[in-house]
């Protein structure tokens, strides 16, 4: 595994790279509070499927991408980073990964550039479609989502997740990944300006247009002790995949699926893209 970076027209991207050149490609998409080093151990096992695997740092993380405004950070936006990144990689099509705010993004690519992903994989984070619903009605998933609104206000958000070495930020990942991972994160988001860029992705505002129902083949890997996302928009996220569905639930496993429980997400990835080869 080596670093790598991406140019386009938005900037450059950090990212982790790994496997042979000519394998086929996979593009792993981290979320908040995280950086590509989330993928750390589902690089290592794809490329040693002969995978080549490529996980950046995402708009606002890379220091080279970090526009002020939060506008900026739209969802389509962020799609439109992940068609430049994998354009400028030569990937004609490849295998699309997200957890948490990268499974946000991914869902998107899949919706607006269906003929890019060849298969979708999303961990924790329903479709987009499924939230709303079950914002509008689940009195549960209102609750594990109000953070959301709450993180908008700024410059109070910072300061308080900073405080104490970054306590708050660090504390929510709730013990559940490895410590140096956790370390890691809070070290990266703690540089100047890296938290603020990271939270505009919640203080962007609605995208334009929206997702509409999925035709890739894809898989969803949900878990039952997340605080975030709750079981009715999970449960629902199939009805908007109109091709192969898989749905997976882990029990007893919380929000940071990828560096809680590797090694069970490495074997469904894993079957999901020998599956669909």
């Amino acid at each position: 595994m080596t670093e790598l970076s991406i140019s386009t027209a938005a900037g450059t991207f950090d990212a982790l790279v790994a496997g042979p050149p000519e394998g086929r490609p996979v593009l792993l998409l981290h979320g908040f509070p995280q950086t590509g080093r989330a993928w750390e151990r589902q690089i290592e096992a794809l490329a040693a499927q002969g995978r080549r695997v490529v996980a950046p740092d995402q708009r606002g993380y890379s220091p080279g991408v970090r526009p002020e405004r939060p506008e900026d950070y739209r969802l389509d936006i962020l799609a439109d980073d992940v068609v430049a990144i994998t354009e400028e990689l030569g990937w004609a099509a490849f295998d699309l990964v997200g957890h948490d705010w990268g499974g946000a993004v991914a869902w998107w690519v899949a919706g607006a550039h269906p003929g890019r992903v060849r298969t979708l994989a999303v961990v924790s984070t329903p479709h987009p479609g499924a939230l709303a619903e079950a914002l509008g009605t689940d009195e549960d998933q209102r609750k594990r989502s109000q953070y959301m609104i709450d993180w908008r206000e700024t410059p109070a958000t910072e300061n308080r997740m900073l405080a104490d070495d970054a306590a708050e930020l660090r504390a929510a990942y709730a013990g559940r990944i490895p410590q140096a991972s956790a370390d890691a994160h809070a070290r990266h988001l703690s540089r100047p300006g890296a938290l603020t860029a990271a939270l505009n992705w919640y203080r962007a505002g609605r995208p334009d247009g929206e997702v509409g129902v999925i035709d890739v083949p894809t898989l969803y890997v949900w878990s039952t002790d997340d605080a975030v996302f709750g079981p009715a928009a999970a449960r629902n996220t199939g009805r908007w995949v109109g091709g192969p569905y898989r749905f997976e639930t882990l029990e007893g496993v919380s929000h940071w699926i990828p560096e809680e429980a590797p090694e069970t997400l490495n074997s469904l990835l894993l079957e999901h893209l020998r599956a669909h080869g």
